[in-house]
């Protein structure tokens, strides 16, 4: 029996960990029991197992960035781990891929493509290949006006041995990535499609085919982050609704949790819907008050059957036990 069958999140059961924390869009669990959050200080804030905190920027940078925490100065939002314990950080404030190390030594590892600047970066993936993959959510800046149903101009990248090259595009808003257990396929979160996409990957760094993975559509809000457990059920982050799903391996839906504002994100589906760009007053009332505009869930832990909620409003991270674990990410 698939072990999340029923399961839903107690919100009494949840705790937080971290404060003053400022946009923890995405967050990387290690096995020493350790998280790295993006910041919107223009670096990557580090939480101890105590909860002490170490916020580490580049070298001679100024902890107030200038950032407005959504669209403007650094914003580090996807990260991920070398294979030396560096962090790779999708830079969706400065458009560019960084690499920076624990130390804040901080070098740009991509900020352009084909010669043209990149667009908004949003997410980072490696593999057990030591393959990076990058997506672009879009080419229009500033990113929120590129929340609307009828664009899809945002791409993947993959940077291996060859270089950097462009293997999909003309995704809705590209966002999250994870591969299966045997990275047989790329699963990809497009955000203003409300879907969940996936290529086989194919030997040399290319990707077959565009399919729907699930529904074609997952309801209220837009898919933003993804993450497998070990059974194979593919937990979704639906931001403006903040609800959180799982794909199930029989292509069903389960609600995990329903936090959000019912009667904003009713006006906000209304807006959407009609294709034009959604306006920020609309979106500003969404949001619920476990994760505020949730963006992407994490497995940590010794047994990695602890959640952690990224989200964009929220100054702590909150977190919750799950019934299954997490399918490793390739750094554990």
């Amino acid at each position: 029996m698939n072990p999340i069958k029923g399961f839903t999140v107690d919100a009494a059961a949840i705790r937080t960990i971290g404060e003053n924390l400022q946009r923890p869009e995405c967050i990387l669990a290690q096995r020493d029991g350790s998280l790295l959050a993006a910041d919107a200080r223009g670096g990557v804030m580090q939480i101890d197992t105590s909860g002490e905190q170490r916020l580490i920027l580049p070298a001679g940078a100024d902890a107030v960035s200038g950032s407005d925490g959504l669209t403007s100065g650094s914003l580090p939002n996807g990260l991920a781990l070398d294979a030396e314990g560096n962090v790779v950080i999708a830079n969706i404030g400065t458009d560019r891929v960084e690499l920076l190390s624990r130390a804040g030594e901080l070098r740009i590892l991509l900020d352009e493509i084909d010669g043209k600047p990149m667009g908004k970066v949003n997410f980072a993936l490696r593999d057990s290949k030591n393959r990076l993959w990058i997506t672009v959510s879009t080419r229009v800046n500033p990113w929120p006006n590129a929340i609307r149903a009828n664009l899809a101009d945002g791409y993947i990248v993959i940077i291996d041995e060859q270089g950097a090259r462009i293997v999909a595009d003309g995704l809705a808003f590209t966002n999250e990535i994870r591969f299966d257990a045997q990275e047989e396929f790329l699963y990809v979160a497009e955000t203003t499609a409300k879907r969940v996409s996936r290529f086989r990957v194919l030997e040399n760094g290319e990707l077959g085919p565009r399919e729907t993975y699930g529904p074609s559509q997952l309801g209220s809000g837009l898919i933003d982050g993804i993450a497998f457990d070990a059974y194979g059920n593919l937990w979704c982050a639906m931001i403006f609704a903040d609800r959180l799903v799982a794909i199930l391996p029989t292509g069903d839906v389960h609600t995990i949790m329903d936090d959000g504002n019912k009667h904003a994100t009713e006006r906000f589906e209304a807006a959407f819907a009609t294709g034009e760009i959604v306006p920020m007053s609309v979106i500003e009332q969404t949001g619920g008050t476990i994760a505020p505009w949730i963006t992407s869930v994490t497995f940590g832990g010794p047994d990695l059957k602890t959640v952690y909620l990224g989200s964009l409003k929220h100054s702590s991270i909150p977190y919750f036990r799950s019934p299954v674990a997490g399918l490793p990410m390739v750094h554990w």
